[in-house]
Parts: C-alpha cells; sequence; structure tokens
C-alpha cells in the first residue's frame, strides 16, 4: 500500500491543471528538487520547502541571494543541494523576466489532440517531443534543471497531460477537470 501523502497526491492534485505562475514555479522547483531522490521524499518535506522558498511566489524567490543560499542550505527541513536551491533562484529570476506569464509560456507545450490513456506504467513516457521542447525553450529563457524527463514530470503534475492510467479513478475526475479549464465560464467572453 502506497504512503498517504502520496496517495492524497495522486487523487487529489496529480494531473490537475494548473495555470497559476506561483504554483506552477512550484511544480518546477519540487521537480527538479526531485531529481534523483524519491517522490515521497519531495512530497514529505513539501511544507518546509513552501516555508523556506516564500510559499513559491516567484517575485519573493526572484530577490533571493547568498544569505538566503546560506540559510537554504542549512535548513534540515528541505534537501539541501546547493545547485538545486541556486537553480530555483535562478529560475525565478528567469519567470520575471518572461515577457508572458510562466503558465501561458509552459501551456503553450500542452500537446493538441486526444492521446491514448495509458494501460500500463510502462505505457507512460519519460519524455516526449513536447517535453523536449519545452525543456530545450525553459534552457533559452534561463531556466537550470528542466531537462525533458523533468519538463514531462511537469507537463504530467500540472494537466497537460492525463497519465491516470485506464481504470484510475483520479483519471474521470482530471478530464473533467481539465475539460473545464478549457471552457469559458457561462457569460463570459
Amino acid at each position: 500500500m502506497s504512503a498517504p501523502e502520496y496517495l492524497a497526491y495522486h487523487d487529489e492534485e496529480w494531473g490537475r491543471p494548473v495555470h497559476d505562475d506561483d504554483e506552477l514555479y512550484e511544480r518546477i522547483t519540487l521537480e527538479a528538487f526531485q531529481s534523483g531522490l524519491s517522490w515521497l521524499t519531495i512530497l514529505r518535506k513539501r511544507e518546509s520547502f513552501r516555508a523556506a522558498f516564500a510559499g513559491f511566489r516567484i517575485d519573493a524567490v526572484a530577490r533571493f541571494g547568498d544569505r538566503d543560499v546560506r540559510r537554504l542550505l542549512s535548513d534540515a527541513g528541505i534537501v539541501r543541494n546547493r545547485a538545486k536551491i541556486e537553480a530555483a533562484l535562478a529560475n525565478a529570476r528567469a519567470a520575471m523576466e518572461l515577457d508572458r506569464g510562466l503558465a501561458e509560456l509552459v501551456w503553450s507545450f500542452a500537446p493538441s489532440g486526444r492521446s491514448r490513456a495509458p494501460r500500463a506504467l510502462p505505457d507512460v513516457p519519460a519524455v516526449t517531443e513536447e517535453s523536449k521542447a519545452l525543456a530545450r525553450e525553459l534552457k533559452k529563457r534561463g531556466f537550470q534543471f528542466v531537462g525533458p524527463t523533468t519538463a514531462y514530470a511537469l507537463m504530467q503534475a500540472c494537466g497537460l497531460v492525463n497519465d491516470h492510467l485506464v481504470g484510475c479513478a483520479a483519471r474521470a475526475a482530471v478530464e473533467r477537470d481539465r475539460q473545464a479549464a478549457r471552457t469559458p465560464a457561462r457569460g463570459s467572453r
């Protein structure tokens, strides 16, 4: 049986559309910190990450300096990896420099059309052409620790793709959320 934190994340969050810049920045940061580690480790440290990184507010983290790097390196509540910490700060600064929001940039790489629902874990790709293109664009704009695998994990986490397996109870809920995100509310233009 999976850990409760992992089950809650899978059932309530993973694959749900995220269109808020700060929330996307959080996911990029956590995906980068997860590299080489268990996702459960990151989930268990998530609240500490939020506290350490100013709630993942891009404008706040973009102002972090050397003192903050030292503070983060001594914070046992997070993953203390200098390269990943420095990447998180660089990514906030890169996000601040975007001519359009981070969400608009990331979502511009969402695959078009319906993809077949995966039947088993081996059917779920680790990298796609879209994730390669997203990683290239993010790197071009100064983002770090965002290779094609991390970019695809971000796409999965933020609802650009729905990789819940056929028969997974969360799959239908994610599809409803994705449809609602594409459908304008009544009375809006």
